[in-house]
């Protein structure tokens, strides 16, 4: 039997390289994890989740600040933003969090950690400086980068990515974001709400494309409402500078007609993302892969039973939670040789913009693609006494059944909607019978209890309809109506 120096080694110090690093140290695996930037953390930490959380908090509390008279208190005047100070902050954020994402603690755990830019020198070994290391297995979680598309011009313009945003320190009067996503959006409304004029250009017929296109509508409204200009159904054909300012022209993107020209101080791109493999030199280890990434089976395994590809790479779902989630499965099945698969049927998300907008499960568009029967129960936030009481009205939940009343997803846009998925999340997960929601007995007054309402609607009909009253008469000789008005 062939002898490797490492029981695991992992390539990627993102969130999926993280939790598989720390999770085969602490069961006793000889680990090795690989990270090519000279800091671990990967994407979310640095240029992700991390950096646009927090400037989505603070350009909400600047926003709450001008809506002061809402509240009954003095109408405020802003003074301008220092987007300097403003990522300052952001990167002391990143700062605290890096710590807990040191080469020390991991080395603290059992695994070790080295930097530099690995490249598979057969299915087993890999290189690092001139340096062989080999071990029984691999997991691949390299991760992704943002996609810079094929615009006319755009060469030779200044651009931004979500790699960039975050080091600007000069607030532009006019931005430019290229792609109505979900990255695209959080940054489109935090510079909004800073003081930007924002345009959004998105190529599809609406923005969010995989939700529900009346989730959408809502969102686009409260866009619009804080100054943001939206153009669905439009492409970008050229750009190009003129002195500061950028000039981009588009067009309609599904029919032929005038093109017009959006000006800006800068433009940011959100166009999607492509996996960081391009330097691995997997022909030599023999995974295949294809533009979306490295397919992988319900496993995460490759096409190479012993190398894993988690998070981005895979081209699966591109989430932080996903990846830590897949490095688990992986992880298992490596060393632990325990058969776990993937279920990505009960994988939440969110998107952070306000309000927020999160799913679970099957929307209207996935339930007709897969061509499932199913009703809808929706609950609006605006009849949610704390809703009215944090002045935060917009929004509703949205679950959708078989008709056999079981649950078969739910999506909600609103304040705090990340959070309040989460009951749905356990209920898909564990089961939970929608009766045992709507008969919890819920915190009053709470965001929740939108849930125990939609969940309660599925049985309003059956409770109180005629038919129960006519039966509930017949027994104990109720009288009916008392008003009628």
């Amino acid at each position: 039997m062939a002898s490797f120096e490492y029981d695991l080694g992992i390539i990627g110090g993102g969130a999926a390289g993280l939790t598989a690093a720390a999770g085969g140290a602490q069961f006793g695996a000889k680990t090795i994890l690989i990270e090519k930037s000279s800091r671990l953390g990967g994407d979310c930490l640095h240029y992700g989740c991390v950096p646009s959380k927090t400037l989505i908090r603070t350009a909400a509390v600047w926003n709450l600040v001008g809506r002061s008279n809402a509240f009954g208190l003095p109408t405020l005047t802003r003074p301008p933003v220092d987007l300097g100070a403003v990522m300052d902050r952001v990167h002391a954020v990143i700062e605290k969090i890096q710590h807990h994402d040191s080469p020390e603690r991991f080395c603290g755990l059992g695994a070790e950690v080295r930097f530099g830019r690995p490249a598979f020198a057969d299915d087993h070994v890999v290189e690092l400086d001139g340096k062989r290391i080999a071990a029984k297995h691999w997991i691949i979680a390299t991760g992704s980068s943002p996609v810079v598309p094929p615009i006319e011009g755009l060469a030779s313009v200044p651009f931004w990515t979500n790699e960039m945003v975050f080091s600007q320190r000069t607030l532009p009067g006019r931005l430019i974001v290229l792609g109505g996503g979900p990255i695209g959006l959080e940054i489109a409304q935090a510079f909004a709400r800073l003081g930007s004029k924002v345009t959004i250009v998105e190529f599809m017929d609406q923005i969010l494309g995989p939700e529900d296109a009346d989730i959408a509508a809502v969102l686009k409204a409260r866009f619009e409402a804080e100054g943001v200009k939206i153009h669905t159904g439009t492409k970008a054909l050229k750009v190009v500078s003129k002195g500061p300012t950028i000039l981009l022209t588009v067009a309609p993107a599904a029919k032929e007609g005038p093109s017009m020209r959006i000006e800006g101080d800068a433009l940011f791109l959100s166009t999607g993302r492509k996996p960081n493999i391009g330097d691995l030199a997997l022909e030599k280890a023999g995974v295949v892969f294809n533009p979306r990434g490295i397919p992988t089976n319900n496993r995460l395994k490759t096409n190479i039973s012993h190398i894993y590809a988690c998070g981005d790479v895979n081209g699966q779902f591109p989430f932080t939670h996903v990846a830590g989630y897949e490095a688990g499965i992986a992880l298992t099945n490596a060393i632990l040789h325990l058969p776990r698969k993937v279920d990505y049927g009960r994988i939440g998300w969110c998107t952070y913009t306000d309000p927020e907008v999160a799913s679970i499960g099957f929307n209207e568009k996935r339930a007709r693609k897969e061509g499932l029967e199913y009703r809808i129960i929706e609950e609006p936030f605006e009849e949610n006494d704390r809703a009215q009481a944090e002045g935060e009205p917009l929004g509703k939940i949205k679950i959708l059944l078989d008709k056999n009343s079981k649950l078969l997803g739910c999506q909600m846009i609103g304040a705090h909607a990340g959070e309040l998925i989460h009951g749905w999340i356990i209920a898909l997960s564990g089961g939970v019978k929608l009766s045992a929601m709507a008969g919890a007995v819920h915190v009053y007054p709470t965001l929740s209890e939108i849930s125990k309402r939609a969940a309660g609607r599925v049985f309003a009909d059956t409770l109180f309809g005629d038919r129960a009253k006519g039966i509930l008469k017949l027994l104990f000789s109720l009288k009916g109506r008392a008003c009628t008005p």
